[in-house]
C-alpha cells in the first residue's frame, strides 16, 4: 500500500468522528457475531470506514461532508466500483449511529447474516 494511503488512514483514525468512534467500539474485537472488522481499510484506492473481509461488507459513516450533488455523485461512483468487486456497501449518517445505535446494529447484523458463505 502506498505510503500516502497509510498516512491518510492514520490521520482518519486519529480524527474520527464521535459516530465512527462509537461504531468502532461496537465492532472491534469480533464483538458482533464474531466477525472481524478493519477500520479505515483501503480497497483499490478507496478508504473505507469499516470493512469485514469474511462478509465482503463495507460500512461507511457519513457526516456533513457527504451532503451535496458532487459528493453524492462521487459516493455513487465509489459504491458502484466497490460492488463490481463483489462487495456490499451500507451507509449510515453520523446522527443515525449516535441516536439510533440499536437500529444501525440491527441493520449491520442483517447484512452479516445475509453474507455469502466463504
Amino acid at each position: 500500500m502506498p505510503a500516502e494511503f497509510l498516512e491518510r488512514c492514520r490521520e482518519m483514525r486519529k480524527d474520527a468522528t464521535d459516530a465512527e468512534t462509537l461504531l468502532w467500539h461496537l465492532l472491534r474485537d469480533r464483538q458482533l457475531l464474531g466477525f472481524k472488522f478493519r477500520r479505515q481499510h483501503v480497497i483499490e484506492g478507496y478508504i473505507t470506514d469499516f470493512y469485514c473481509h469474511k462478509a465482503r461488507l463495507i460500512i461507511d459513516v457519513d457526516g456533513g461532508g457527504h451532503i451535496g450533488e458532487e459528493q453524492a455523485r462521487y459516493d455513487a461512483k465509489r459504491t458502484m466500483h466497490l460492488q463490481t468487486l463483489g462487495l456490499r456497501v451500507i451507509r449510515f449518517w453520523n446522527h443515525e449511529v449516535l441516536k439510533q445505535t440499536d437500529d444501525v446494529l440491527e441493520a449491520i447484523v442483517a447484512e452479516l447474516e445475509a453474507s455469502p458463505s466463504p
